[in-house]
């Protein structure tokens, strides 16, 4: 992420303080602190998070000023690190699904951001307990009405510039990432200041504290006679306010309090959408159906799919009908058909790209010509709850439902939109990356990270589709 943000940004000669030395507490002293924060949380009535670019170092997205931070490397001529899975790909960490289950248990009651990675909205975290100071690479706003769209990829633009979409209004979207030189937004500054002046505990994870204004939000809670606490390997300018300055690794320190709180880091289920649009029309003679499938995102025609790599075709029981791979965006599959044919299946094969959890998942569309599609309404939050109880009791990435129906006489269509899970992640304690095991409750149990299991579809049809992508 740091690095397309870092690229987009106008050019500024002095950036900050960068290449920081890190300091780490003795293991002993940093118990000492983690059972100190842990207290303080306790007796909290009113808790802040301040989060920074440390939170998500975790995810595979690099700092800035860190020792191998982006402007770091720049400074001294170095090459910048190459991003292990796309941008749009991170998940939430450690750190992230700590918050959103302390926000759940009442604990915590808000979060202000300086990332624009979007992880916290992401994690589950709710948008009105959050304010995205420097905006979010995957949100788009509407200049006129307020209406914000999260997108499934990152907005091509920074600096508030128009995006090639239009709101439901009909004005023309803005993306929501700050430039150097554009002023914090007062709807999230205005918030942040409010919690800010409400807290009796801001704590401050994997922040440098340099970039003002937003730097000095935390000290606000200061006048009321609230704390600061700070989590952060290298030293910070509001160090001397703070009550506790913690040298360590975030999800480590987070990983102790959660224990000591009796609370378990939840896991995180990615749910994915995309739509697979059938049209068809009469050939100019009458005699025939000019028809067409599209697979395509739920954000707009020409809105990008990044989570999927090509569509494989095939039909069912159709032996005039030719299969086809789809390589290229858009996915469309054209054809013709007589009109009298009688009503076939075609067996979509969604193949996703690296860093989803699972390889494919197949779907079958029925096609008829003659019938008219009834379109039923869909509980969307409700099938998305079935989903993710599902991928966890089985660890199993690739299971999808429908959750939209549309359909259209005139130009006649038929819309379904499909949320399928490419993503389970559960998350074990930093300070032994490698002994696979999850802290959860003071116990230890064994973990699976970044699940990559294959998922079976309804009715079975993954299974089959296996069969039948081999004789493609």
């Amino acid at each position: 992420m740091s690095l397309g943000y870092a690229e987009k940004l106008s050019y500024i000669e002095d950036v900050g303080k960068v290449g920081m030395s890190e300091f780490f507490d003795p293991p002993h002293i940093l118990q000492d602190k983690i059972e100190q924060l842990a207290v303080l949380i306790r007796k909290s009535k009113h808790l802040v998070v301040f989060s920074g670019a440390g939170i998500s170092t975790s995810c595979g997205i690099p700092d800035f000023r860190g020792p191998k931070g982006i402007w770091t490397l720049q400074r001294d001529g170095k090459a910048l690190p190459k991003a292990a899975l796309p941008f749009s790909r991170a998940m939430p960490g450690i750190t992230h699904m700590a918050l959103v289950e302390l926000q759940r248990a009442s604990i915590l009651k808000f979060v202000i951001s300086q990332n624009v990675d979007g992880l916290h909205l992401r994690s589950g975290l709710p948008r009105d307990k959050l304010s995205e100071l420097h905006g979010n690479s995957f949100l788009e706003i509407c200049p006129s009405c307020g209406v914000e769209y999260v997108r499934d990829f990152e907005i091509e633009t920074i600096g508030l510039k128009e995006t090639s979409r239009r709101c439901s209004c009909g004005v023309r979207l803005r993306d929501s990432v700050l430039d150097w030189e554009d002023a914090l937004p007062p709807k999230e500054m205005n918030a942040a200041e409010k919690h800010c002046r409400m807290a009796d505990l801001v704590l401050c994870l994997g922040t440098s504290l340099q970039i003002t204004p937003a730097c000095n939000l935390p000290l606000k809670c200061l006048r009321g006679g609230g704390k600061i606490v700070i989590v952060n390997l290298q030293k910070t300018p509001k160090d001397k306010k703070a009550s506790l300055v913690i040298r360590g690794l975030v999800d480590k320190v987070i990983v102790g309090v959660m224990d000591r709180l009796n609370l378990c880091i939840p896991p995180f289920v990615r749910i994915d959408h995309f739509q697979a649009l059938f049209t068809q029309a009469f050939s100019s003679d009458k005699k025939y159906v000019n028809w067409n499938i599209r697979v395509e995102s739920v954000h707009g025609q020409r809105a990008p799919l990044p989570f999927i790599k090509c569509v494989e075709v095939s039909f069912t029981d159709r032996e005039d009908l030719k299969p086809a791979i789809l390589d290229k965006q858009p996915f469309l599959l054209k054809r013709r058909s007589s009109r009298t044919a009688e009503p076939f299946e075609v067996v979509l094969i969604i193949n996703f790209i690296d860093g989803c959890g699972c390889p494919y998942v197949a779907i079958t569309v029925p096609v008829n010509f003659k019938i008219a599609r009834i379109c039923p309404r869909y509980d969307k939050e409700a099938i998305h709850q079935k989903l993710r109880d599902s991928a966890l009791k089985d660890l199993h990435c690739g299971e999808y439902e429908t959750i939209e129906r549309r359909a259209n006489l005139s130009p006649k269509y038929d819309a379904t939109v499909y949320a399928v899970v490419t993503n389970i992640a559960t998350y074990n304690e930093v300070a032994k990356p490698s002994s696979g095991l999850i802290a959860c409750n003071g116990k230890v149990r064994m973990k699976s990270e970044n699940l990559h299991v294959n998922g079976t579809g309804a009715d079975g049809e993954q299974l089959k589709a296996r069969k039948r992508k081999s004789q493609l």
